[in-house]
Order: C-alpha cells, then sequence, then structure tokens
C-alpha cells in the first residue's frame, strides 16, 4: 500500500512541467510582444523576427534594432475527479471534487538583436523556450487522493485478515483502522521549470527577394519540484505505527529534486518576398536534453511491517491477558505465541507478501524519474513553421501560419512521447495589422492547438488540452527608431474527459473519472529601437 503513495508523490512534481505560454508540450513561442498582440508572425518582416522569421530580418534597414521585452502570465489548471472513495474522507467527503493549481509568472524577459549590414543579417535572441514559471497544488491532486482512499481499503483488508486469524477484534476496531476506510492526510505540491534559451545565427540575403539563415539556440533548463503527502491516517491509526512506531514521520513521502541540463537546437529558414506577398519558413531540429538530479527525497519503507504488526500485537495482547489475570511473563510469552501464529496464517503472510512484493517491482518506478544522481531524458521537439503574408494596401498587413511540433518523436522519461499521436501537435494562426495613424498601430489575431492526445497521455501529473488563443494589442511609434508596444492574450481551452475502471478486489470496482482544463492570461510591453 505504501509504494502507491511513492509513485503517485514522485511522479506529481511534473504536474508544474507544462508550459505556461503558447507552443507545444516543451516549447514557448510567445517570445515577442508582437506574437501577444497578433499570434500570427512567421511572415512578418521585423526585429521580432529573430525568433518568428530569421531570414526576413535581413530585409530590414540597415544597422542595430534591439527588442527589449517584459511579460506576466498567470494561469489556473484544473481537474474535476469523481471517485467513490472519495466519500470516505473524513474532511472532505464529497465527490466529484476540483483540485486547482496555480502558476504565475510576473516577469518573463527577452531580447532579440540583430545587426544588419548589406546582404547579411548577424541576431541574437534570449528567451524561456520552454517553462516559464511556478505552479503549486496547495492540496496535492486527485491521484494523490485517489492513493490515498486505495490504501485505506488494503490497510483494512490486511486488518480484516489479522483479526479473523486472531479470532478477535484488534486492527479493524473503531480505535485502530477501522472497517469502513475511512482516512485523512496532508498533501502539497509546488513545481518549477525554466529552459532558458540563447541563439546566435546570420541570415544572407540571396538576391531582393530571397534569403536564407542558419543559427544554433543553445539551451539551460533549471527545474525544482517539492511536494510531501504526510499524516496519513486510516481510521484512528496514523499510518507510520505499523511502519515504524519510534518515527512519526516514517509514512511521510517528501520530494525534493533539483533538475539541470544543456541542450543545443541546430535551425535553418528561409524568406521570400515578391510584390505585396511575403513567405516564410522555418525548422528548428531537435534539441536532445539529459536533465541531471539532485535530490533529497524522504520515502518510507515496508521491509519492517511484519515486525511492527507483531510489536502492536504484542503489546494489545499482553494487556489483554494480564487483563484476564496472567502474571505479565506468561502474558508476554503467550501474547508473543499467539502473534507469531497469526503472522503465519496463510491468508495473512499471502496479504503482506503481496504487498510486500508490489513494493519491491514497483521501487524502481517509484523512484525513477526524481531520483538522486540520475540522468533523465527531456527532449524538446523538433519544430516546422510556415508563414504567409500579404498588403493589400501599405496600411494593412495580414498573416496566417503554421507550426508542427514533432512531439512524438521527442524522448521523455520512459518513452511516455510515444503515449502521443504519431502526428505531433499542429499549431494553426491568422492575425491582422492596422496603422491606424503615422503614430499608431493596432493588431488582433487568432491560434488553434490541436495536441496529439490519447487517453493513456492523459493524467493529472502532466496534462495538456487544445485550446483557441485570442491576442490584442498597440504600437505607439514614438520617433522612427523607437517603438512601444503592448499586449494581452487570452486562451480558451477546451475540456478533455476521461474515465478509468480501477479494480479494488476481485468482483468489486470503481470508476475514476476526470475532467481537465486550463486557464490562461498574458499581458506583455515591449520597446522596439533602431540605431
Amino acid at each position: 500500500m505504501v509504494n502507491k503513495f511513492k509513485t503517485v508523490c514522485l511522479t506529481a512534481a511534473i504536474a508544474s512541467s507544462s508550459a505556461t505560454f503558447a507552443g507545444g508540450l516543451l516549447t514557448n513561442t510567445n517570445q515577442h510582444v508582437a506574437f501577444n498582440r497578433m499570434m500570427s508572425r512567421e511572415a512578418s518582416i521585423g526585429i521580432d523576427g529573430v525568433y518568428y522569421n530569421p531570414a526576413g530580418v535581413v530585409f530590414m534597414g540597415e544597422g542595430s534594432h534591439l527588442a527589449l521585452n517584459w511579460q506576466m502570465a498567470y494561469q489556473t489548471r484544473t481537474i474535476k475527479n469523481d471517485y467513490k472513495l472519495f466519500t470516505n474522507n473524513v474532511n472532505n467527503p464529497t465527490t466529484p471534487r476540483d483540485f486547482k493549481g496555480k502558476a504565475f509568472a510576473p516577469v518573463i524577459p527577452s531580447f532579440q538583436y540583430a545587426y544588419n549590414k548589406g546582404r547579411w543579417s548577424l541576431q541574437g535572441n534570449f528567451a524561456l523556450t520552454g517553462g516559464g514559471g511556478k505552479c503549486t497544488f496547495d492540496n496535492g491532486l486527485g491521484s494523490f487522493e485517489k492513493i490515498v482512499g486505495e490504501t485505506a481499503m488494503g490497510a483494512i483488508g490486511l486488518a480484516g485478515a489479522i483479526d479473523n486469524a486472531l479470532g478477535a477484534e484488534m486492527f479493524t476496531s473503531d480505535q485502530a483502522f477501522g472497517k469502513k476506510g475511512s482516512y485523512s492526510f496532508n498533501s502539497y505540491m509546488h513545481g518549477r521549470q525554466y529552459y532558458f534559451g540563447l541563439s546566435a545565427g546570420a541570415a544572407y540575403k540571396v538576391n531582393d527577394n530571397f534569403s536564407v539563415y542558419a543559427g544554433l539556440r543553445g539551451i539551460y533548463a533549471t527545474c525544482n519540484y517539492y511536494g510531501y503527502v504526510e499524516d496519513i491516517k486510516v481510521g484512528n491509526m496514523p499510518l507510520y505505527q505499523v511502519l515504524d512506531p519510534s518515527k512519526e514521520n516514517s509514512a511521510n513521502i517528501e520530494l525534493s529534486c533539483d533538475q539541470s541540463g544543456i541542450g543545443f537546437t541546430p535551425m535553418l529558414a528561409v524568406d521570400y518576398k515578391t510584390g505585396r506577398w511575403n513567405f516564410s519558413a522555418k525548422y528548428e531540429f531537435k534539441t536532445r536534453m539529459r536533465l541531471k538530479n539532485k535530490s533529497v527525497n524522504q520515502l518510507p519503507s515496508i521491509g519492517n511491517l511484519d515486525d511492527n504488526l507483531k510489536n502492536q500485537m504484542n503489546k494489545v495482547l499482553t494487556a489483554k491477558f494480564m487483563q484476564a489475570g496472567l502474571p505479565q511473563e506468561q502474558a508476554m510469552i503467550k501474547a508473543e505465541q499467539t502473534s507469531t501464529a497469526v503472522l503465519a496464517n496463510p491468508t495473512v503472510v499471502a496479504t503482506t507478501a503481496g504487498l510486500k512484493q508490489q513494493f519491491d517491482s514497483k521501487i524502481n518506478k517509484a523512484i525513477g524519474e526524481y531520483a538522486d544522481g540520475k540522468k533523465i531524458a527531456g527532449d524538446i521537439p523538433s519544430l516546422l513553421t510556415v508563414g504567409v503574408g500579404y498588403s493589400p494596401i501599405d496600411e494593412l498587413h495580414i498573416n496566417v501560419g503554421f507550426h508542427w511540433f514533432d512531439d512524438y518523436n521527442a524522448t521523455s522519461y520512459n518513452n511516455r512521447n510515444k503515449l502521443l499521436k504519431k502526428r505531433g501537435t499542429l499549431e494553426f494562426n491568422a492575425g491582422v495589422e492596422y496603422d491606424v495613424t503615422k503614430k499608431i498601430t493596432v493588431s488582433t489575431g487568432w491560434q488553434n492547438t490541436n495536441y496529439g492526445l490519447t487517453d493513456k497521455y492523459m493524467d493529472d501529473k502532466s496534462f495538456v488540452v487544445g485550446s483557441n488563443s485570442v491576442g490584442l494589442g498597440g504600437v505607439y511609434h514614438i520617433t522612427k527608431k523607437l517603438d512601444f508596444t503592448v499586449a494581452y492574450f487570452h486562451t480558451f481551452y477546451n475540456h478533455v474527459k476521461t474515465s478509468e475502471t480501477v479494480t479494488l478486489a476481485p468482483g468489486v470496482s470503481n470508476n475514476y473519472n476526470s475532467d481537465y482544463t486550463r486557464n490562461n492570461n498574458a499581458f506583455a510591453a515591449g520597446v522596439n529601437i533602431t540605431f
């Protein structure tokens, strides 16, 4: 029963690793304020093109171009779980139940720089290419509580086997585990993930219409996960009393893990201009990323379960036999003989052996991703973007774009990426901007994100859902060489519902239902400078 807690706590840290921003599973695409206000920037010619359309930047005027950006993002993640065992929670006996996580990133900086001279454009970009914030689940996750409830049922099953062999009520008494499977516990989860990206590259203008680009991005990933499941009680008995009664924290699970890693992303791009049309394409190769763990984790042990159960029984039986009139020494001997016989009962032996076998077989999986000193896979997928821009009049610019993230072939821990559909993530966007006056430009845009999700991939420890995002904003052209931009975008997320059948015992099963969704808001401001 204890190993299930370990599995949940250790893997649940990934709940906060999903990107706060737009993009694929591990890729942020809003790296300039212009994206927040227009969404579709793949075919635009501007300093933000250092990320979106690097080959097109060479068509800007000669000189140095610099963009400084600030973004703030706030996101909530809500999972509604419906599970019959939740009604056994003495502190909140309701189902369905909402589990909410809050992710807040108050300061997300980025900058783009380009130096254009002749046919060449030398470029650099710094931004958060993945992650981008912190996420906290103050009350843990539904999967935490699901396992707590199932553990409580397992505990009363073991208690019943012992008491049946004993022929008296001990562990199934109301003062111990009881018979109902009621439980209580405290849990918490907090995670932080930042993938800092610094790129350098060069574009070359082959002729007045066509340009090419090649570059390389270096990525430094830093992540931290902290969480716990503690004060676990089944009925009126704290769980630690059957694991190690000398230590009140012996049944607690605590995760404290730092991860870091370095990766490199080669990039290629092209741009073609003709009349009022512009066409662009960019390809980012897969980034091989291996994250090194530094962990201080506290894990319970089930190895002394027999001895601790025996000690518990000896104390109770000794007191009982002494009350019946036996001297203390004889009462202790009889208690020892009785408890030994009970624990040797075939049903009890089978029950405890099953728990230990399950623990031993899954301990590696439980420690898994967050074991100290281990390197784990966390690749960033390859990315293809295509954009088309058209200006029917000088003041009006219309863009459409497409993104393809090859998430299926980006290796993650235990090859979880193979649970996705092979097609990967698809994004479609469109945007329009209009020069109201020589001083003011307004814009708006839309983007649809469609992940290649499957029911097997979805769980509250790491989930994404498809969405539609809209953005709007404006640019104030302070001078010919200085622009100030503000923007806001909101994401409307879909709901994804899943259901699984959980077998608690032969002939006994319940449905565990989940409804996943998110809510996201982002604000941004920045300046573009030419000098």
